[in-house]
């Protein structure tokens, strides 16, 4: 497999044919574009910094690639980014690129069965069709061991833990690619608006509480399960807890160098307005002290 080499070129082409025909002027869906193609950059970075081979940096930038290949099904079908409303978006993603999407109704994945569509036969007919892992890479779906790789990328980028099961090469790559995306995600936060991410006025976030499962989670350094986030602050607890799990030191100097890690915590989604829940604004503000002081023991 030290041979192996990714066109990208062709990878990047194959990309743009799945994601067309998907609505592109809903923002959740040009939002999930942009960051897809952030994310394979972003693990190529962590990966070359990192010192790993051509090889397994070129599979680091395909599995960013194609990471979140199952959320075009979930906006299509749900428009939501919440599985737990809809489905798992990485076994979406699994299936999709590996078995053609033959499991997209499966109670396994589907947590609750959309409303069918019109167009539910074309969309299954492009997904056997340009889904598929040899569509974007032929060179990694003919190699077993690879394509292995980017399955385990792409099913447990999300999870929020990884199976011990997990050799060693296979953990590197899942670990860039959770890494990269995390990196990533803190940007959209405060790039995109808080309508198109949690959908939501700001007004409701500004008025939320935070949880004390997800104050728990921040002050003992590690990331909030989803079943742990009960109020639309929780969301931005979790993305600051992201800071403490990343995996790799070119990570967190990669997530400083972009300039978000403070910014769920000190300007939501680009929001100037203060929090009108007073324990909120108080409690973020002793948060961002507490993650400001963590970074610099890092960093020393």
């Amino acid at each position: 497999m030290t041979l192996l080499v990714v066109d990208r070129t062709k990878a990047r082409a194959a990309f743009d044919a799945y994601v067309a025909p998907y609505d592109a002027d809903n923002p959740r869906v040009a939002l999930k574009i942009e960051h897809t193609l952030r994310v394979a950059e972003l693990a190529e970075k962590i990966a070359r910094a990192q010192g790993f081979t051509p090889a397994g940096i070129d599979l680091c930038w395909l599995a960013g690639l194609l990471h979140d290949i199952g959320r075009f099904e979930q906006l299509r079908r749900w428009n939501t980014f919440s599985d737990r409303t809809s489905a798992d978006h990485a076994a979406i993603g699994v299936d999709v690129l590996f078995e053609g999407g033959t499991h997209l109704d499966d109670p396994a994945v589907v947590n609750e069965a959309p409303a069918p569509q019109p167009s539910d036969a074309a969309f299954t007919e492009h997904n056997a069709t340009h889904g598929a892992l040899a569509a974007f890479a032929p060179e990694v779906a003919a190699d077993p061991a690879a394509a292995a790789l980017i399955r385990a990328a792409v099913g447990h980028h999300s999870a929020f833990r990884l199976p011990d099961e997990l050799d060693v090469r296979a953990r590197a790559i899942c670990d860039v690619v959770r890494d990269a995306d995390k990196i990533d995600i803190l940007r959209v936060t405060c790039a995109d608006s808080v309508e198109t991410v949690l959908g939501i006025s700001e007004d409701e976030l500004l008025a939320s509480a935070i949880s004390p499962d997800a104050e728990n989670g921040f002050f003992n350094h590690r990331c909030l399960a989803r079943t742990e986030r009960h109020e639309p602050a929780d969301y931005l607890i979790g993305l600051a807890c992201f800071t403490y799990e990343l995996v790799y030191p070119a990570s967190l100097e990669i997530a400083l160098d972009e300039g978000h890690v403070f910014e769920p915590l000190e300007r939501p989604f680009g929001i100037e307005r203060p929090f009108t829940n007073r324990a909120t604004a108080f409690l973020l503000n002793r948060m961002d002290g507490h993650l400001r002081a963590w970074v610099d023991e890092q960093l020393d």
